[in-house]
């Protein structure tokens, strides 16, 4: 990123806060509790890219996502009068869980604070490591603000989910495992929601190698670091507004800011739709099941404009609800042209439904659901509307099948579909 003298100044004077000593604590400390998630080389990804493509597999850690690490460790370096207090945080899922599992072991008591749009597992799995939990507000930055109205009452101590730099070491931790297993890393694609965890591994990737290229991942309705990289300062969004509710933030951490600032090399932005895609290609070619922020990284990829390099992806989380990737499902497949819907005019008389059905028999088209309206027009014997919901290949099964129905005559029409089981 361009910086001026000034700001240069400002993240260089802060550096000493973030030590190359300070990351190998924390990696001591972390190494105790976390689950070890080598990397996984992708052969679809690295085939399509023309690159060498690797995860960093933080959905299969511990509590489902990379959060325990900076709660772990910035709990290790609480005094006992602080734990004797309490915790409390706001967190939209992964950090409350890393929290309550990290309190548990110490011995504290949790409290966390969660915006009602939280889906119902993380709020359980969150209860079930003891803490306990309060729903407030619609997203993070409103349940923030409650979590702190509670610490000054009762006098709990506060962990912030990303604008802590002993948080953003322990999530450092990450890229000192990823450079131990691939000393020779090009680039390496991080989250960001508030940007606890891309500072983590961009200040400790560019302490072991200034050459790797770190580039910081962010919803494209959740842009909070990029705009206040275009401004020059931590601004505050009016809204959010994309599916990676674990990324879903209003305002950067302001004392990451100046690192993210010095370190990171670029930031690119995703739309809702590539995280759908995403989504399916996760888990058709490598079987994970991944968050929508921890897509990010993997949509990114088509994004870089780059060949021939090693790139490791993190996949920061997996803690889905069953609901959500069910949605998600549907809509992929539908993205891809897997399901379509389409309308088709015929007579009203015996033995027209018979003749479609068998046109798409013959091309090889999976009727998922049938609707018939016999009202389309006033002259029944004319025409009735036919919608069908078929399952197909790809966009060019779906094309041949849409020019069969042309020659036979029915006047095909795509309908535009909300999901498989609403059109």
């Amino acid at each position: 990123m361009d910086m001026t003298e000034e700001s240069r100044e400002e993240a260089l004077a802060c550096a000493e806060a973030l030590t190359l000593e300070k990351f190998e604590e924390a990696t001591e400390a972390v190494g105790r509790v976390i689950s070890e998630t080598k990397l996984v080389y992708s052969e679809h990804f690295s085939n399509i890219t023309g690159n060498r493509v690797y995860f960093k597999p933080e959905n299969m850690q511990y509590t489902g996502a990379y959060k325990v690490r900076g709660a772990f460790y910035k709990i290790s370096t609480l005094s006992g009068e602080e734990r004797s207090r309490g915790l409390i945080t706001a967190s939209a899922g992964n950090h409350a869980q890393g929290v309550a599992y990290a309190a548990k072991l110490a011995g504290c008591k949790a409290v966390i604070v969660m915006p009602t749009t939280t889906p119902l597992m993380k709020v359980n799995r969150t209860r079930s490591y003891g803490a306990e939990v309060a729903l407030c507000g619609d997203v993070f930055d409103e349940a923030l603000a409650r979590a702190n109205e509670l610490a000054a009452e009762h006098g709990y101590t506060f962990i912030h989910p990303f604008n802590d730099l002993d948080v953003a070491a322990g999530q450092g931790t990450i890229a000192m495992e990823i450079i131990k297993e691939l000393p020779t890393v090009d680039y390496i694609l991080v989250p960001i929601g508030g940007g606890g965890l891309c500072t983590g591994v961009s200040v400790l990737a560019k302490l072991l190698n200034p050459k790797i290229r770190v580039i910081g991942v962010e919803p494209a309705g959740a842009n909070c670091m990029q705009e206040s990289l275009r401004a020059g300062k931590v601004v505050t969004l009016p809204t959010v507004n994309t599916i990676a509710d674990g990324t879903a933030v209003k305002t950067p951490g302001d004392r990451l800011f100046p690192y993210i600032r010095e370190n990171v090399d670029d930031i690119i932005t995703i739309e809702d739709s590539e995280l759908i895609v995403a989504f399916l290609d996760m888990v058709e070619n490598h079987k994970m099941i991944v968050e929508n922020s921890g897509l990010l990284t993997v949509a990114a990829l088509k994004h870089l404009d780059v060949r021939k390099k090693k790139i490791v992806s993190i996949l920061s989380g997996g803690n889905m609800d069953v609901i959500t990737m069910a949605s998600i499902v549907q809509h992929g497949l539908i993205e891809r042209d897997r399901v379509f819907t389409v309308s088709v005019l015929l007579p009203d008389k015996p033995g027209e439904l018979a003749k479609v059905s068998t046109l798409l028999a013959q091309e090889q088209g999976n009727v998922i659901r049938l609707e018939h309206n016999q009202f389309v027009s006033i002259n029944r014997n004319a025409a009735v509307e036919l919608r069908i919901t078929i399952e197909a290949f790809g966009t060019d099964h779906k094309n041949t099948i849409m020019d069969a129905l042309e020659r036979a005559g029915y006047r095909p029409r795509l309908v535009k579909s909300k999901g498989i089981y609403e059109v």
